[in-house]
């Protein structure tokens, strides 16, 4: 009997009031994760690896240009037979002479092809040996790196980023706002 008027006495939650709780923090829980938009976040992560890749990619041509005195998609004797002027992608012919030039000048890793397999046609390059210019760019598909000011596209073609570029974001195309292709690129 002592015991149990012990018990009685004992301050603590009820059962209710430990359900209500959880249920409130549910309800928090559930709120917090519509306003972080998964979705959005998983974006974000795949436009980060991929504008990593763009840098690396862009930074070894730079680098094998300073040791080789010339662009990789160029042959030995110092003849460009073209450039990869017009949105050639990663896995293009003309750039799987420069990915293999730039894998034996040690700039980019022997497995290279094999670790970005997913992401080579997801970036473009750009460039002109006779000018020494280099632009390596893909197209962001999280809305923070559309808005990034380095998104731009050039009015005549979509592709190249240039002086009259505009940002992406509120950009009115020919079939509305936001209806151009935008492409991060780096130079």
């Amino acid at each position: 009997m002592k015991l149990f008027r012990l018990l009685r006495n004992k301050k603590g939650f009820t059962l209710i009031e430990l359900l209500i709780v959880i249920a409130l923090l549910g309800a928090l829980a559930v709120g917090l994760i519509g306003a972080l938009d998964p979705f959005e976040q998983l974006k974000k992560g795949t436009d980060t690896g991929t504008r990593d890749l763009v840098n690396q990619v862009q930074t070894a041509v730079i680098r094998y240009y300073s040791i080789k005195n010339r662009m990789p998609w160029c042959a030995d004797t110092g003849v460009c037979g073209a450039d990869p002027a017009v949105a050639e992608i990663l896995s293009g012919p003309v750039m799987n002479v420069a990915i293999a030039n730039m894998r034996a000048a040690g700039e980019l890793k022997d497995d290279f092809e094999t670790i970005q397999a997913a992401k080579l046609d997801k970036i473009f390059v750009y460039g002109v040996a006779a000018d020494n210019k280099i632009e390596v760019c893909y197209e962001p598909t999280a809305k923070s790196f559309q808005a990034d000011p380095n998104t731009k596209f050039d009015p005549a073609d979509g592709l190249v980023m240039g002086a009259e570029g505009d940002t992406c974001k509120g950009h009115t195309g020919d079939a509305g706002v936001g209806t151009e292709v935008c492409y991060w690129c780096i130079q």
